[in-house]
């Protein structure tokens, strides 16, 4: 039978298998609902139920409920009084407020001005891309510790609440598209094998660049003469947001 928790920690570390050194895969933010399927050891098999993404995180105490009401809005947000942030796109549940700030646990408070309704959308997605200009790459990362090129994207989606897989392998498959383009537009995103880049205007893309090892702008023709160049890789899907 599969038991529902919610993340109560800033973020945890999805791991590929139930080891110490096993790489990470993925990660779930705060307020995340998930499934475990079994205990093996020191971790856990779950299911996360935004993406439905497989993994491993290690044996803590989880939430068994939450109600989330609110979620972050800015990059990160700093916990009173403590040295940890909640990451964007973090979903809480509102407590009490008082003055500027809010408590979504006992005792631990926020800046109310990182927070936005649950249910509220931002259709401006470069708002969402530019708070990651410049965060370190990291594979698996969904954070302002680190983050790669599918989480990047798929950020865009969570926080709008709807719904968008996790790994690029799987996000070139969810719509159609082309494999060649000669104008591009802002919203076009282009998949290459294992990696992903969005234009943000007609002559400029952002992505989490593993070899740059960052989050960057570039121009969008040069890095596909680039990627090519350097990897070997041709575009093969472009689909607009």
């Amino acid at each position: 039978m599969k038991n529902n928790f919610f993340c109560n920690y800033p973020y945890i570390n999805i791991y590929e298998k139930p080891f110490k050194n096993s790489k990470i895969s993925s990660q779930i933010l705060y307020g995340e609902k998930f499934n475990v399927l079994k205990k093996i050891n020191k971790f856990l098999k779950i299911q996360t139920s935004y993406d439905k993404y497989f993994g491993y995180i290690k044996y803590r105490k989880y939430k068994k409920k939450l109600n989330p009401t609110h979620k972050i809005n800015v990059l990160k947000t700093k916990i009173y009084k403590s040295n940890k942030f909640l990451p964007f796109s973090s979903k809480i549940e509102i407590l009490k407020k008082k003055k500027n700030y809010a408590m979504y646990e006992n005792n631990k408070w926020i800046n109310s001005k990182s927070i936005t309704p649950i249910n509220k959308k931002e259709k401006n997605f470069l708002k969402i891309l530019k708070l990651y200009l410049n965060c370190r790459y990291k594979w698996g990362g969904k954070t302002y510790n680190g983050i790669d090129c599918s989480a990047l994207i798929q950020l865009i989606y969570k926080f709008n609440n709807k719904f968008f897989p996790r790994d690029t392998i799987d996000q070139i498959k969810f719509k159609k598209g082309f494999a060649t383009k000669k104008k591009f537009k802002i919203g076009d995103i282009i998949y290459w094998k294992g990696h992903v880049a969005i234009c943000i205007n007609s002559k400029e893309l952002i992505h989490a660049y593993g070899p740059r090892k960052k989050v960057l702008i570039m121009p969008i023709k040069k890095t596909i003469k680039l990627i090519k160049d350097t990897a070997n890789l041709e575009v093969k899907k472009i689909f607009s947001i």
